[in-house]
């Protein structure tokens, strides 16, 4: 079996955790006898070996005379460049892990009309949400059903429109932006008063490109939710939690004993709005007494980072907080085991993420935001403990709780349990494509394999692997709040 991964970018470009995966995948795969490829868009079409992995880079447009391009069917430069590495390749399966302009409906046609197995990896919520977080513009989590109005509306607000205005707007008929378009009025307020026709064409092609996939897979529960919402079948979706690659994944341990001394506290990821570093920043602003050591792993994307530079300020005048150089994916796991807690305070809905894994290979515990991945994964007084988002009193008080509390740290890490394998991963998605290939029909089922499930429940109720009925799949969480779609 040949298989073509397509991220939205690959080393040496900065990379996220989805790539992060990819790379983790596909070398288990590459071992299994899977002949793989990763595939990923660039400025201009050239290939290249990594690390053992084939890597094929795709051309896209580099500017788009056309707004709706980028809301509709995407970049035709990407699609035709991407038939090219169809045609070199040959694969059985293409997998996609993104949609962008230049992972678009157009290129999962193109890869249809190849005759190849599609499948595509539910990583983040920019895929079906067009503002790209499922988190409303008053900060509440979003169902992430696909309504024309109110989607259009959020867009508005979020790009700074009273919320008046952007009634008023988001209320548009479409034919007023397809009017507005073919007199090539686009940019700044042409492109808000376009947004219902933007928003339609970004639905409708959201919705076609999923048509096209022949399995969906997803990482956690709330983003089958979100899609099951949205009209795609259950028989389409498989479930398959993110895994640790076999250099990650050894038996846990922590180099941090018991201790009076500072709680020492790591934070992972990149620095953006996102991932919520400013809440805890500002949480641990307010313990000045506090016997707490933050040190921030941050990635950025770019040296002109705002946010990283009001994080910087920030924190200036606080010895207690430390910037450091983010590390090597190969290195997380033993960077980690000097900590006595991972925080993550993601802002928007996670599908991990994976540094929580990551975490829990260390043999720490986790302190992380009530929503989405991050509330499936951590069991809150058992592994971890889990805290309102965005509240930086609560931050507070779980990072003071533990500082004052050692003999509660110790109780959480000994809570932590060995976290699932990327080979448990590999044998989903073997899975997931020999019955692509085969045209097998799940008939709504949902893939756990034994590693596969995090959680007790899973582990108590998942004793070979198996294919359950998706409603009835044990809740890693039952009776969470946080990751909700009241809003």
């Amino acid at each position: 079996m040949k298989v073509v991964h397509v991220p939205f970018c690959f080393p040496p470009d900065v990379v996220g955790g989805t790539e992060v995966y990819v790379d983790a995948l596909a070398r288990e795969q590459q071992r299994r006898g899977i002949e793989v490829v990763v595939a990923a868009p660039a400025d201009e079409s050239h290939q290249y070996d990594y690390n053992g992995l084939h890597v094929r880079r795709f051309g896209k447009s580099l500017e788009f005379a056309d707004t709706r391009v980028l809301y509709g069917a995407g970049d035709d430069v990407a699609s035709r460049a991407f038939q090219e590495v169809l045609v070199r390749e040959q694969p059985d399966v293409v997998h996609l892990h993104a949609y962008t302009s230049a992972i678009s409906l157009q290129l999962a046609r193109e890869v249809k009309r190849h005759g190849c197995g599609l499948v595509f990896t539910y990583h983040t919520p920019t895929a079906t949400c067009a503002r790209g977080t499922l988190l409303r513009w008053d900060g509440k989590v979003c169902d992430g059903a696909l309504d024309l109005r109110r989607c259009a509306r959020c867009v508005l607000e979020t790009l700074g429109a009273p919320a008046p205005a952007a009634f008023l707007i988001g209320s548009l008929p479409q034919r007023v932006g397809e009017r507005l378009a073919n007199a090539g009025r686009a940019g700044g307020v042409w492109t808000a008063l376009r947004m219902t026709e933007l928003v339609a064409l970004q639905q409708a092609s959201m919705r076609a490109f999923l048509a096209e996939a022949d399995r969906v897979v997803v990482l956690c529960e709330w983003a089958s939710r979100v899609l099951v919402l949205n009209g795609v079948p259950t028989e389409k979706i498989a479930m398959s939690r993110h895994g640790l690659s076999g250099n990650q994944d050894a038996e846990i341990r922590s180099t941090r004993g018991r201790s009076q001394s500072a709680l020492r506290v790591a934070f992972m990821g990149r620095l953006h709005p996102t991932k919520g570093v400013d809440v805890l920043v500002r949480a641990l602003r307010t313990l000045p007494d506090a016997s707490i050591q933050l040190d921030v792993f941050g990635l950025i994307q770019d040296d002109k980072d705002e946010y990283a530079r009001r994080l910087g300020e920030l924190a200036a005048s606080d010895a207690r907080i430390r910037f450091q150089a983010p590390l090597e994916s190969s290195e997380v796991v033993d960077g980690l085991r000097g900590y006595d807690v991972l925080a993550v305070p993601s802002q928007w809905l996670e599908t991990g993420p994976l540094v929580v894994l990551e975490a829990f290979a260390a043999g720490i515990p986790v302190v992380g935001s009530r929503l989405g991945g991050i509330a499936e994964l951590v069991e809150d007084g058992v592994d971890g403990l889990l805290v309102t988002p965005d509240s930086v009193e609560e931050w507070a008080n779980a990072l003071v709780r533990l500082a004052r509390d050692r003999a509660l740290v110790e109780n959480l890490r000994a809570g932590v349990k060995p976290p699932r394998r990327m080979s448990a991963v590999a044998d989903d998605m073997l899975a997931v494509y020999e019955s692509v290939r085969r045209g097998r029909d799940f008939q709504g089922r949902q893939l756990v394999s034994p590693e596969g499930a995090h959680s007790a429940a899973a582990r108590k109720s998942v004793r070979s692997f198996d294919l359950l009925p998706l409603d009835k799949t044990p809740s890693p969480r039952p009776g969470r709040g946080g990751e909700g779609g009241e809003g």
